[in-house]
C-alpha cells in the first residue's frame, strides 16, 4: 500500500526538466502551496455560501430592463480558474489535475462535516413543510446553511469537476497548438470555455436534480434559469478578461522568481 501511494505521489512531483538550487526548489513549493490555499479557500467558500443569497444587479438601458441575477457563491469562483491557469502554466498538467482532485475531496469533507453536525445531539424537531427547525430553535441558521449546502453541493461538484478538467485540458491543448506562444489565448480560451460549461451545468443540475433553486411560480422556469446561467457566465467572462493582464504579469515575474524555463514543455521537448 505504501509503495502504491508513493508511486501516485511521485507522479505529481515537479518535473521541469532541470536541476535547480535548493532555494528555487523551496520557492516552487511555497508558491504552489500559496496558490493551492487560494484555490481551496475560494472553493470552500463558494460551496458553503453557494446559493444562500441571490444578488440582483439588474439594470435598464434605453428603457429596456436587463435582468442580471446570480448566486453569491459565484463571486470567488473566477479565482479558482485563474489559479488553475497559473498552476498549469508554471507547474504543468499533472499538478493542475492534482489540485482539481484535491478540491473534490475537500468538498466531500465539507459535506461530511455538514452531515455530522446535523445528526449530533440535540436533534431539533423538524417542520415537514420547511425541512427546518422552528424559528425559536437556537442553531436554526446552521440547518438553513446545511439544507442549502446539501441541495447544491452535488450539483456544484459535478459542474466543478467537468469545468475544471475542461479548463486544464483546453489550456494544454491550446498551449501545444500554439507551441507555447499566445499566452492570452490559452488563458482566456480555456477559462471562457470551462466557465460556460460550469454556468450551464451548475444551474441545470441544481434545479432539476437537487431542487435547490428558488423559482417564482408566476414566471417561466426556462426564462429564470437562462437569466441565472447568462448572468453568471457574463460575470465570469468579464472576470476572465480582466485577469489577462495580471496573469501575464504574474507568469512573467513568477517564472523568473521560480527559475522556470518557460520554453520547456512538460513532455520533455523544447518549444
Amino acid at each position: 500500500m505504501f509503495i502504491f501511494g508513493y508511486s501516485i505521489i511521485r507522479n505529481f512531483m515537479f518535473d521541469f526538466g532541470d536541476k535547480v538550487e535548493r532555494k528555487y526548489s523551496m520557492r516552487r513549493e511555497i508558491v504552489f502551496l500559496f496558490l493551492s490555499g487560494l484555490f481551496l479557500g475560494s472553493l470552500t467558500m463558494l460551496n458553503i455560501i453557494g446559493i444562500s443569497r441571490v444578488i440582483d444587479l439588474s439594470f435598464t438601458v434605453f428603457d429596456v430592463h436587463v435582468p442580471f441575477k446570480m448566486f453569491v457563491g459565484i463571486l470567488p469562483y473566477p479565482m479558482t480558474f485563474l489559479v488553475t491557469d497559473f498552476v498549469s502554466e508554471l507547474y504543468g498538467k499533472k499538478r493542475a489535475n492534482l489540485l482539481v482532485w484535491t478540491g473534490l475531496f475537500l468538498n466531500i469533507w465539507v459535506f461530511f462535516i455538514m452531515w455530522l453536525g446535523g445528526i449530533l445531539p440535540p436533534i431539533p424537531p423538524i417542520i415537514p413543510e420547511t425541512g427546518l427547525p422552528p424559528h425559536e430553535f437556537h442553531g436554526r441558521v446552521f440547518f438553513e446553511i446545511r439544507k442549502l449546502t446539501f441541495g447544491a453541493i452535488t450539483a456544484s461538484m459535478i459542474a466543478y469537476l467537468t469545468a475544471q478538467f475542461v479548463d486544464v485540458h483546453v489550456f494544454h491543448f491550446l498551449k501545444k497548438l500554439t507551441k507555447g506562444k499566445m499566452l492570452w489565448l490559452r488563458n482566456n480560451g480555456s477559462t471562457l470555455t470551462s466557465q460556460m460549461v460550469d454556468s450551464v451545468s451548475v444551474v441545470l443540475v441544481t434545479y432539476y436534480f437537487a431542487h435547490a433553486i428558488p423559482i417564482d411560480p408566476n414566471k417561466e422556469v426556462f426564462e429564470q434559469l437562462m437569466v441565472l446561467i447568462l448572468s453568471s457566465y457574463v460575470f465570469k467572462m468579464t472576470a476572465a478578461l480582466l485577469d489577462t493582464i495580471p496573469f501575464y504579469i504574474g507568469v512573467k515575474h513568477l517564472s523568473k522568481y521560480l527559475h522556470i524555463d518557460m520554453t520547456y514543455h512538460e513532455d520533455g521537448e523544447k518549444h
